[in-house]
Order: structure tokens, then sequence, then C-alpha cells
């Protein structure tokens, strides 16, 4: 079953009436997609058991999944409740998000699980499910008949970036509702509005983070995260050689090891000191025999979110990468308009120039495939130093 939805107005939404703020207040820039989601919560010839949110990264998938949670979970009018739902307290939400590289067939099995069971408090059970994309066939196998054949008051929802992500059997049986991509300058306006920062860095920022709202206000609030992201492109601008391919390679995975350290570190002594806690054991106690299983369990989920976090940190330099080539093919074929590094110009020309544009497009190739095999477990320096000699000789070793 399909239901795009068609491309909402561009521009920032109206503002909306305080009696509408709750549960979708959090939503942004995607009136169609609300206006589908309110009209299947409130009208049960409009609903269906299954849904996929799509949408490129950022597009606001999950905040419209919980919201869309909170309004079929919650009575009409009930704010109480549907805050609890998004506050992801309430039972009858059960909400998935990985931070490992893969969806493991247990968490799928345990959303199924729960997905039997009966609402306890509101008028339906939901199963959200982020990041669907990251199911493994055998996973997504285990979800079939939990779609195919639900109970009558459960809804599943999942988000990916497109349908074409998930395997057929499982788009057959949910409703796709697709996502607008917002404008940069819708993008740089929320900045502003959310962080006060001036509109030029809120606009360079949407414009570097091509749109995704998340990324964005990280950049328009970091000044270390800009200075990171111009280094980078610039090291590998200067990329002349092998040995210039693996040490900028080298400081790519070091930069994004650090910054995978930074997001997981206090988080991490956080997990491990409530542990403790929970079982008596006091801070700096040794740790009894009985109770090492647990922790070891907790240091492997830590380990795994922190390959993900690393992964995800070189994935973003791809990506920006991706985006400065862009800019060169966009220039190599007569066209100024649109750069997505406008601060890199100048640069930019003069690679245009240098190099014919069958080279770029071969670099942009080697750059997508990177990004392939980074999730296929590639080890990441090698990956990289292999893209950047690409780089270099505008060859594929």
């Amino acid at each position: 079953m399909d239901a795009a939805t068609p491309p909402a107005a561009s521009g920032a939404p109206a503002a909306r009436d305080d009696a509408d703020c709750v549960p979708w207040g959090e939503v942004w820039g995607q009136d169609a997609a609300v206006a589908a989601l309110r009209e299947a919560a409130s009208d049960p010839a409009s609903m269906t058991h299954a849904w996929l949110i799509t949408g490129p990264p950022g597009s606001g998938r999950s905040t419209l999944a919980h919201a869309f949670a909170a309004a079929l979970i919650a009575e009409p009018g009930d704010e109480r409740t549907m805050r609890q739902v998004l506050a992801g307290t309430h039972p009858d939400l059960t909400a998935l998000r990985t931070e490992g590289v893969i969806i493991s067939i247990k968490d799928a099995r345990s959303l199924v699980e729960r997905s039997y069971f009966a609402p306890s408090l509101g008028r339906y059970r939901v199963i959200v499910m982020e990041d669907a994309d990251r199911m493994a066939e055998r996973t997504s196998n285990v979800l079939l008949k939990a779609l195919e054949e639900p109970p009558e008051r459960t809804v599943w929802i999942l988000c990916a970036p497109s349908d074409a992500d998930l395997l057929p059997t499982i788009r057959s049986r949910v409703r796709t509702l697709r996502l607008r991509e917002p404008d940069v300058a819708d993008v740089a306006e929320l900045i502003v509005r959310r962080s006060g920062v001036d509109p030029a860095v809120a606009e360079q920022s949407a414009r570097h983070a091509q749109r995704h709202i998340g990324m964005a206000q990280r950049l328009a609030t970091d000044a270390a995260a800009r200075a990171r992201r111009d280094s980078m492109l610039r090291a590998v601008l200067a990329v002349r050689g092998v040995g210039d391919a693996v040490e900028v390679a080298g400081a790519i995975v070091a930069a994004a090891t650090e910054d995978a350290k930074a997001l997981t570190a206090e988080r991490d002594e956080a997990e491990r000191a409530s542990l403790l806690r929970t079982l008596g054991i006091a801070e700096g106690a040794a740790i009894p025999p009985a109770v090492r299983s647990q922790l070891s369990a907790l240091e492997d989920e830590q380990k795994r979110r922190s390959t993900r976090s690393l992964r995800d940190g070189i994935d973003r330099v791809l990506t920006d990468l991706e985006s400065m080539f862009r800019d060169v093919l966009m220039l190599q074929f007569g066209r100024d308009t649109g750069l997505i590094n406008r601060e890199l110009e100048p640069d930019l020309r003069a690679l245009a120039g240098a190099w014919a544009a069958e080279r770029t497009l071969t670099v942009v190739d080697r750059i997508a495939v990177t990004r392939e095999n980074l999730e296929l477990n590639a080890a990441p320096a090698l990956a990289l130093e292999s893209m950047l000699i690409t780089v270099a000789s505008g060859r594929i070793p």
C-alpha cells in the first residue's frame, strides 16, 4: 500500500494554535504528512496497521513517528498522555532505535513479542522501529508475520530513508508516507529560532549539512565542528599521492574516533555507574564474579554503540566529500549557483579546470563505493586510503 505525501509548500510552516501543538508541535515542515496522520488517528477508515515513514536524513522521520504514536495511544485532547508517549515512558509504546551497526534478530523478536500484547491503558499499542533500513534479510523475515497478521489494536511504524531500503515483502505490508526535504532557507530559519545563532552561520550550517536539521544544529552551535569540517575538506583537496592519502585517511579516522568518544564517553560512564548502583556495588569496589556477566553485557553494548558512532562520523565526512566533488562537477558543467561549499569556490574552480569531468565522476563513484564498503564492515583506514588514492590519481587502485 502506498500513500505518498504530496510535497508541502516551500517555506517554514505557519504557527499552529496552542491546541494543535501537542503532539505535533515538534514536527517541522511536514504539514501534508501531519494532516494525513492526524486524519488516520481520528478516523478508523483512514487507518492501517503498519506504516513506513520515509525521508532523507534530518527530515524528521522519528519525530513524526513518535507524534503519530502519541495521537494513536491517547484519547483526543488528552495532552498528559500524549506527553508521556512523547517522553517514551508510556507502557503502550515500544520503540527501537539501534545504536549498533545493524538491528539484531534478538531485538526484532523482542518487538514482535511486544506487538502481541493488548494495550494496557491507551487506544492502541504502538511499535516504532527507527532505522528500519538497518535490518538484514533474516531480521526482516522475523517481522513479516507480525506485519501481515497483527492484533487488531497494534500499529507498527517503521522509519527509513526510502522504501527501497526495505525488502519488497516488507514494503507490500505497509502504507508508505514520504516526507519532503526542507529548503536550506527553511532549515536556517529554524536553527535561528531554536538557537539564536547568527543568520549567516545558520545559513552556512544548513547548506553544509545539506538540509539535515540535526547536523545543521550541531554545526551552527559548535565552532570546532565547523572548523573540523573545513579542515578535512581542504586536506582532501591537497592530496597529491599515496603518502598524502595515508596521512589524511589516518587524520579522518582519528578525528571521527575522538568525536565518537566525546559523544559516548559521558553516557557510557553514567550507564556503568547506574548499573553498579542498581546492583548495590559501591564506587571503586571490586566487582563480584556473580555480576560480571551483566557488566560485560553492558560493555559489549557500549562497544557496539561506539563502533556505530565511529562509522557514522566517517560517513558524515564522506557525505561532505561527496558534496564537494558534486560542486566541482557543477562548475565543470557551467553551473555556479546552488554550490554547497561556496567558501571553497576558488579551490573548486581551480580543480574543475584541472580535471576532466570523467575524473570527477570517478571520484564521486569511489566515495559512494567506500560508504557501502564501510557499511559492510571494511577497515575504515584502508577503505579511506583507497578512496583518497583515487582522488589523487583519478584511478581505482
